[in-house]
């Protein structure tokens, strides 16, 4: 069977489109929005604005790179959420119109689903590894932070999750602190190559089961540098890597700690990280640790894959569209996922 998705991803500040033949990505189209960057975080209202100016030459492009006709297409599949309401809008609006133009189907994908799922993405001329069910996924970005267990393509569990912030936010917020660029993760990827680790330690949450919290994490970092500024005007300047690299080791300790009690509890070996926290070199590096002390075997995304994208969405769509999992134009976004 050969068939063509046309993916579309709106849930943020990135809009994106991707053709994928089957379950290779043929392109994969991201428009960034720079606009945000002076204000420190995503603004909504700006966000929507700059997605209905970029979905069409993003689509345009898409297919173009493709090397694909309009009429090829089989499916046209888009992000219903979560994520901000605004964005979604731009997206599923015009996947509706773009399917009903086409007299084809539509596919609605759900975000923290598809970032899953990206790991079954074929590598066009490589030999390509996929996790087998049950697997774990150590999902991490900017909102969200979970552990989730997958039994199959569409049957996701949800065993631990954040009761606050999620790993991506407090990353962000410590950058903030330190006066760094956004988006400020990674900012601290880059500073803490340079610096570290055990130069700093902040304090970690006592929190029980499998979920995570980082609040707590934020507010330490915070006094402390607040005090240390108080004692000496240029401490940041002058400590800005080690400030970095311990930061990040106490974000990586937090998320590796639940998700290999995780491990334990469920017996479950194969574990997979995804979301664009999974770019992060120290928590690759930590995944690769525990697989080669024999504790995992470890699936991590390419780079490509890990922030919001619409190769994702199609992935995602590929499974549905065999299943004949079809929506109709009474869909509507939703910002935040129900699921547990």
């Amino acid at each position: 069977m050969s068939i063509y998705i046309l993916a579309i991803e709106s849930s943020c500040d990135d809009t994106s489109a991707a053709v994928l033949h089957n379950r290779t990505v043929l392109s994969n189209v991201i428009a960034n929005q720079q606009v945000h960057a002076g204000f420190g975080g995503v603004v909504p209202e700006l966000a929507s604005r700059a997605h209905q100016a970029n979905i069409i030459p993003v689509i345009h492009q898409a297919i173009k790179t493709a090397g694909i006709e309009k009429h090829q297409i089989d499916a046209v599949a888009f992000t219903r959420g979560p994520g901000l309401l605004g964005s979604l809008l731009v997206g599923t609006s015009f996947a509706k119109s773009f399917a009903l133009g086409l007299a084809k189907p539509l596919i609605e994908v759900d975000h923290m689903q598809a970032h899953i799922l990206a790991h079954f993405i074929e590598k066009e001329g490589k030999d390509s590894l996929y996790p087998e069910f049950p697997f774990l996924c150590l999902t991490v970005s900017g909102g969200h932070t979970q552990i989730v267990r997958i039994d199959d393509y569409f049957s996701m569990q949800v065993i631990g999750r954040t009761i606050d912030d999620a790993s991506g936010e407090a990353f962000d917020k410590a950058a903030k602190i330190m006066g760094l660029s956004y988006p400020g993760g990674p900012m601290i990827d880059k500073l803490a190559k340079s610096g570290n680790p055990e130069a700093f330690r902040f304090a970690r949450p006592m929190i029980a089961d499998l979920d995570y919290s980082f609040s707590g994490l934020k507010t330490s970092f915070l006094y402390f540098v607040r005090d240390q500024l108080k004692i000496n005007p240029d401490f940041i300047e002058l400590n800005k890597a080690d400030l970095s690299a311990s930061i990040q080791k106490a974000i990586v300790d937090i998320l590796m700690d639940k998700l290999m009690k995780a491990v334990e509890r469920t017996g479950i070996r194969q574990v997979a990280v995804a979301g664009g926290v999974s770019a992060n070199a120290a928590l690759r590096q930590a995944f690769l640790k525990q697989e080669a002390e024999g504790n995992i075997e470890a699936f991590i995304p390419e780079f490509q894959y890990t922030t919001d994208n619409a190769a994702m969405i199609g992935i995602a769509a590929y499974f549905k569209y065999l299943k004949k999992d079809f929506a109709d134009l009474s869909a509507t976004p939703y910002s935040r996922s129900t699921a547990r």
